[in-house]
């Protein structure tokens, strides 16, 4: 918490929790799908568009949403934010169909990238000198710690009584943390009020763009091979219930200890350190089905898996805000939505992948071949910016 300036520490609290509860939102429907299906009556095939059309949502309507509202103070921006996640997930808690499900689904995935973009935002500005990537990390904490408690504990309270508890409980909790927005987070005055135009140049921004295709092109493989870690810890790993918890339990470990790490990376050098987990994220994927059928090196292999993962989303994340200087108001939402958009491709190609018969080994050498050819592209970035560019106070 030491990364903000003397008395803001409630503020990464705050933050905390509010980015805790959206990524228990967004990915504890994975544990839930079956009673999804039954309880609303659809094909279970049909519920794993809850998945698919989050990030989709949240890559879409995201940076729409920041733009209609980009000169609205953060603040304001956080806590409109926030009551919309609250009704949205109300709304799914009382849903008597699966089309009001998933349109609650949509209203959550729409204010998602906005409000992780306006959260990194206010860290940055908060930060101490040269910690803007650890300010930001602090922010994406809160999704890693829903990965590794909250995803479990969501799975086992809709086990125990039924789903839609789990969104009760998203409520209860997203209020409490409103309270907080409202009483914790400083109302900050912008000097210049945010100009739209100005701000949409980071497109044409090369250092923005470069890391734009590393997150699509060299990342999104990452997410073709997580979407099917569970079947392929049932299938080759032969583990029950407690074996596949216990490796997403690992999974989750990994991505929390991945992101604090990530934090402390100096600016100048990200893109050094970006090379490097891409490397170990190729290497872990590409042995991932082999050792698989060792149990101790399987649970091994998800604790990096999910290491690398979330180890890298923050770099990618700082590297954006950082670059982005022309649109210091709307590059973190391009970070969050760029981010979103990789998971939808990459679940969308596995998906199909696996559907046309490829087998789990074939499905994680695609998604090796897919970093590899991020690995490139971030050697080409390392050779082509300025390593000045990324050493700024901000």
């Amino acid at each position: 918490m030491e990364v903000l300036q003397k008395g803001k520490n409630w503020t990464s609290i705050v933050f905390l929790i509010t980015t805790f509860c959206l990524g228990m939102t967004e990915f504890v429907v994975t544990g839930l799908l079956t009673q999804f299906s039954v309880d609303l009556n659809v094909d279970i095939s049909v519920t794993g568009m809850l998945l698919g059309m989050y990030a989709l949502g949240v890559a879409v309507l995201g940076p729409l949403l920041h733009m209609m509202t980009i000169r609205v103070s953060p603040k304001k921006l956080l806590v409109g934010y926030m009551v919309v996640f609250i009704l949205s997930n109300a709304a799914a808690a009382a849903a008597p169909n699966f089309e009001v499900l998933l349109v609650s689904r949509m209203l959550s995935a729409a204010i998602h990238a906005p409000y992780f973009g306006v959260a990194m935002l206010v860290a940055v500005r908060l930060a101490k000198p040269g910690q803007a990537p650890r300010a930001m990390s602090l922010v994406n904490a809160g999704v890693t710690i829903a990965l590794l408690i909250g995803v479990p504990f969501g799975s086992y309270l809709g086990g125990v009584f039924e789903w839609r508890y789990v969104f009760w409980f998203v409520v209860v909790l997203s209020s409490l943390s409103l309270l907080g927005l409202i009483f914790a987070i400083p109302d900050q005055k912008p000097e210049k009020a945010p100009d739209l135009r100005s701000e949409l140049r980071m497109f044409k921004n090369r250092h923005v763009l470069l890391i734009m295709a590393v997150v699509l092109l060299g990342y999104s493989g990452v997410f073709a091979a997580y979407t099917f870690t569970e079947p392929m810890l049932r299938e080759i790993s032969g583990f029950s219930v407690l074996g596949v918890t216990t490796g997403l339990f690992l999974w989750g470990l990994g991505a929390v200890c991945g992101n604090y790490l990530s934090g402390k990376i100096k600016q100048h050098n990200l893109t050094f350190w970006l090379i490097a987990a891409l490397i170990m994220l190729a290497f872990v994927m590409s042995l991932f089905t082999q050792l698989l059928v060792f149990p101790i090196v399987a649970f091994s292999l998800c604790f990096l898996l999910g290491f690398g993962t979330f180890g890298t989303i923050p770099i990618l994340n700082s590297k954006i805000v950082l670059a982005a200087r022309e649109a210091p108001s709307m590059s973190g939402t391009i970070a969050a939505s760029t981010v979103n958009m990789a998971n939808f491709l990459g679940a969308t190609l596995g998906t199909f992948l696996v559907n046309s018969g490829v087998s789990f080994t074939g499905l994680t050498w695609f998604s090796t071949g897919i970093v590899l050819l991020g690995i490139l592209i971030s050697s080409l970035m390392f050779q082509l910016e300025k390593r000045s560019y990324f050493t700024t106070s901000a």
